[in-house]
């Protein structure tokens, strides 16, 4: 048997699994916690790592290991290969105003046609303007930038800060993949090529981007290179285990679940997700959708919203009842909840940009205020403010055929078979799973063999379209 590795260092946590080549079953699994915060010492997620993958076993027996992470997350080193700072995660926002400026600076419209996206806080590039503006002393000592998953990946082949790691702070061996490097705000994933322009805006047009190291893109398939052996990682002797270029986790989760052209993937956790695959760039000056890049080769047009499973974690605990329970309430409503309408922005939103927002409930009258209407107008709210990130990805010409629902909230039937009502399209929900770590063992397959392993996807319920108008003319005569 043949084993290959696939992490997932996500925000919270790093997760491992080992999985059979061949069949694509899982053998075993690893975890281990990361600290919480929007900034974090890159070696937590190195011990996190190492821990998680003792936890799975270790790497005796694995042949291929590949890590997928968390996107635009700022790892700068010095020339000694030492991290300067810790590193500010995507979801750390003090570089909003950077992001105005360098819109103002640049133009959202060049930003699009450059880079497929235009830059909000989350983003690389406006990490680093903040870094130039609030930190000079640190933003003098940059001498490369990388992202979580360049970083990792980096110190699994052995490099790292002189003195504490087996081949030292060679920085032009850092490598990335184009799906990681499109949510930087200075990569073009369709010349494949960095914009060095845009990186130096971000210190002021003063050179330094020009002369900065960053991480060679490598193909897909490609190997990033071989584990070193160190103290955090044993192998044994003479065991060669390759390196796979990595990914974004949207990019993961999108290979793990074998989406291709026509699937849209829509994430209900805390925060909601929707991508496609496509094979063309998708270029949003609005800002509305995300231009990134996939892990095949192909592009994933990706729209972010704040609010999702919290939605009806908010109304369930109104009601006193279980996620299970709301569910069972939502079903005894008719579709439209009587005129009930749940604008779900309890904490303002990024999809529609309206960061100041709250929630708003209308259509209360004594006939729709019922238990069971407000429990069906909480998921079909939440739904539909999914389902406008699926219609700004179609308007950019994306086709859709099929969602492919996950995250914690598809387990609930209620929420499947509302939104078959609520897109309009078949719903399949796949078996819950590590679908980011799934498909950076896949990749991991990839670099090894050089062909992309064929695994399939089981999928635990299908969900035929069944359009009810009167949902989205309801929400849409809402909208804000």
């Amino acid at each position: 048997m043949t084993l290959v590795a696939g992490v997932d260092s996500s925000t919270q946590s790093c997760k491992v699994v080992v999985r059979d080549l061949d069949t694509g079953t899982t053998v075993r699994t690893g975890r281990a916690e990361h600290p919480a915060g929007t900034e974090v010492d890159p070696e937590d997620w190195w011990r996190a790592l190492a821990a998680a993958v003792d936890d799975a076993g270790g790497l005796d027996g694995v042949s291929a290991i590949s890590v997928a992470g968390q996107q635009h997350g700022m790892v700068v080193l010095d020339d000694g290969g030492r991290v300067i700072r810790p590193a500010l995660l995507w979801n750390d926002t003090r570089s909003a105003p950077a992001a105005r400026d360098l819109i103002d600076e640049i133009g959202a419209t060049s930003f699009a046609e450059r880079t497929g996206s235009v830059p909000v806080a989350s983003f690389t590039l406006t990490k680093l303007r903040w870094l130039h503006d609030a930190e000079p002393a640190n933003a003098a000592r940059v001498a490369a930038v990388a992202l979580p998953h360049d970083w990792l990946t980096w110190r699994l082949r052995g490099y790292g800060p002189e003195g504490e790691s087996p081949l030292g702070p060679v920085l032009d061996q850092l490598t990335t993949d184009r799906s990681d490097a499109s949510g930087t705000s200075y990569f073009n994933a369709t010349t494949g090529r960095y914009d060095r322009a845009l990186l130096d805006a971000a210190f002021g047009n003063s050179g330094t981007g020009e002369r900065m190291i960053l991480p060679t893109v490598i193909a897909p398939g490609a190997r990033a290179g071989t584990v070193t052996p160190s103290p955090e990682f044993p192998i044994g002797a003479g065991a060669v285990v390759v390196v796979g270029a990595g990914a974004g986790d949207n990019a993961g989760a999108a290979l793990g679940l074998g989406a291709a052209a026509g699937d849209v993937v829509v994430s209900i956790g805390t925060s909601g997700t929707v991508f496609a695959v496509t094979d063309r760039p998708a270029n949003d000056p609005s800002g509305t959708v995300a231009g990134f890049a996939d892990a095949t080769g192909n592009f994933l047009p990706l729209v972010a919203t704040l609010n999702a499973a919290r939605v009806l974690d908010a109304v369930a605990d109104l009601l006193g009842v279980s996620h299970d329970e709301l569910g069972e309430l939502a079903l005894q409503a008719e579709p439209g909840a009587r005129g009930l309408v749940l604008q779900p922005y309890f904490e303002g939103e990024r999809t529609p940009n309206l960061p100041d927002a709250t929630a708003t409930l209308f259509g209360l009258t004594l006939a729709s205020t019922t238990r069971p209407n407000l429990a069906r107008a909480a998921i079909e709210g939440m739904l539909s403010a999914l389902a406008d990130g699926l219609r700004a990805v179609t308007d950019l010409g994306v086709e859709a055929t099929r969602i492919l629902l996950i995250g914690g909230a598809a387990q609930n039937p209620a929420v499947q078979r509302i939104a078959a009502q609520v897109f309009g399209l078949p719903v399949d929900v796949p078996l819950p799973g590590e679908y980011v770590a799934a498909g950076a063992a896949r990749q991991a397959g990839w670099a090894l063999t050089g062909e992309l392993p064929a695994w399939s996807t089981e999928i635990a319920a299908t969900l035929p379209a069944d359009t009810a108008a009167v949902i989205g003319e309801q929400y849409a005569a809402r909208r804000a």
